[in-house]
């Protein structure tokens, strides 16, 4: 099931972020520190791997439908994990570019990601601190990715 929710606040055009996560409370969560950063936004939620690379191949292959700013992604996803989806969206040429930022409960997973060798833009640890999320969504959105990598050193 793919659900779609957008925020209040529009002030230009919106951030196009897909959440990839299974659990409905981190859904509301992300929801809700989305809305409270006060950045214009439409979410569309995956609640597993398939799904997700089903939305960005849809968007993709579609000239009318423009493909996500920010791919929010939870590791543990039930059918395809995050690490499986991380690396299908960055072997695709046409995905690979998306900024990816991981959610995950141990911030230990970052060093495992890089010697695995995965390319993630940034990671989120779960429960996240709103305060850092809103750091990172506002980096993101500005596109600074300079200043998001040293916040996040």
């Amino acid at each position: 099931m793919i659900g779609l929710l957008t925020s209040n606040i529009l002030i230009g055009r919106p951030l196009e972020i897909l959440l990839a996560e299974d659990n409905p409370g981190d859904v509301r969560l992300t929801d809700e520190a989305l809305k409270e950063s006060g950045i214009s936004y439409r979410l569309a939620v995956a609640q597993d791997g398939i799904e997700a690379m089903d939305i960005l191949r849809e968007q993709g292959g579609r000239a009318h439908v423009s493909l996500p700013d920010l791919i929010l992604l939870d590791l543990n996803l039930p059918r395809k994990d995050g690490r499986q989806v991380l690396t299908e969206i960055k072997n695709d040429s046409l995905l690979q570019d998306i900024p990816v930022v991981i959610m995950t409960v141990s911030k230990e997973d970052e060093e495992i990601f890089k010697s695995q060798g995965l390319k993630f833009d940034s990671y989120i640890v779960k429960p996240f601190d709103v305060a850092q999320f809103y750091r990172v969504i506002r980096l993101i959105e500005s596109e600074n990715f300079d200043a998001l990598k040293k916040f996040l050193e």
